[in-house]
């Protein structure tokens, strides 16, 4: 069967209501989304911050540093009779991560997250299988890098319930942007969310509606990818030598040309894959990221 022209889309499992900047939406008992009033291309209808539990909560992903929105989130907490006591971020992007210092200071909040990085500064670092132990709630950290070196996503443990920050998003892909995206590694952690025993029931993205049927979302990611990358290395091997500003216009054929700044950065992130997987060769002397294809390893199937 021969490669589709452009990837396959991602399938619509939202579930609703469609996000609202400011407004509160219980999703299901022990999780409430105030979705912060930061809307753009990036973010889609703005940046999900979460609530978890009940009596002493979790905030997620406390998003930019917007007082009406760290507003909106202690009064969501307050008007259920909640305190906020941990505030957690998946990765330091500046749409995630800089409203948690002061939502912190404001609740008298401890600040869970991987490391001090980009202005933010956790008062508990956590890596790979810290738990969140609260007495309505178990979070479990999965470090997942590839869209973000630091990038967590939080297992709500009783619900199967994944807080996947830009791990996983709603109908869409993330922007993979090297040199701290990865796009080997984000594959690998695609795979591992897909695998997760038991099983996900959902997954609350950092941007969109809550999702359903996780298992088909994710492999339709990975598949998309994938049939990205097909495209990129056709393209290369068409060209023999390129620059990754060359091969946009052939590789996101189906995307408007206003995103080509944007979709770049993750065609440079399949180009660095297929130079580790040996199919591709970069060229370190040239100004820009370029690239000289190279045959594909002998008994390598095509992706």
């Amino acid at each position: 069967m021969a490669e589709p022209a452009v990837p396959p889309p991602v399938p619509d499992t939202g579930r609703d209501p469609v996000p609202a900047a400011g407004r509160v939406d219980t999703l299901f008992p022990g999780l409430r989304r105030v979705t912060a009033p930061n809307p753009g291309v990036m973010t889609g209808p703005g940046t999900n911050t979460y609530l978890v539990g009940e009596g002493e909560v979790a905030v997620v992903d406390p998003g930019p540093d917007d007082p009406r929105h760290l507003q909106a989130v202690i009064d969501a907490a307050s008007a259920a009779g909640d305190r906020v006591r941990w505030v957690l971020v998946t990765h330091t992007h500046e749409d995630h991560a800089p409203g948690a210092a002061r939502l912190a200071a404001t609740a008298g909040a401890e600040v869970v997250g991987f490391g001090a990085r980009e202005g933010f500064s956790p008062d508990v670092e956590a890596r790979e299988g810290f738990v969140l132990d609260a007495p309505s709630f178990r979070l479990r950290a999965l470090h997942t890098p590839g869209h973000a070196s630091d990038h967590l996503c939080w297992l709500l443990e009783e619900a199967r319930t994944l807080l996947s920050g830009d791990h996983v998003m709603d109908r869409v892909t993330v922007v993979i942007a090297p040199p701290d995206g990865d796009m080997q590694e984000y594959l690998e952690n695609l795979h591992r969310v897909a695998e997760l025993d038991p099983p996900l029931e959902a997954i609350a993205p950092g941007h969109g509606r809550l999702l359903g049927q996780p298992r088909r979302v994710v492999e339709a990611v990975i598949a998309h990818r994938l049939a990205r990358e097909w495209l990129v290395a056709s393209a290369l091997d068409e060209a023999g030598t390129a620059t990754v500003d060359d091969l946009v216009a052939t590789v996101y054929r189906d995307v408007d040309v206003a995103l080509y700044p944007i979709a770049r950065l993750s065609l440079w992130a399949h180009l660095r894959k297929l130079a580790a997987d040996g199919r591709a060769e970069e060229l370190p002397a040239a100004p820009v990221p370029t690239y000289r294809s190279a045959p594909a390893p002998a008994g390598a199937a095509g992706s």
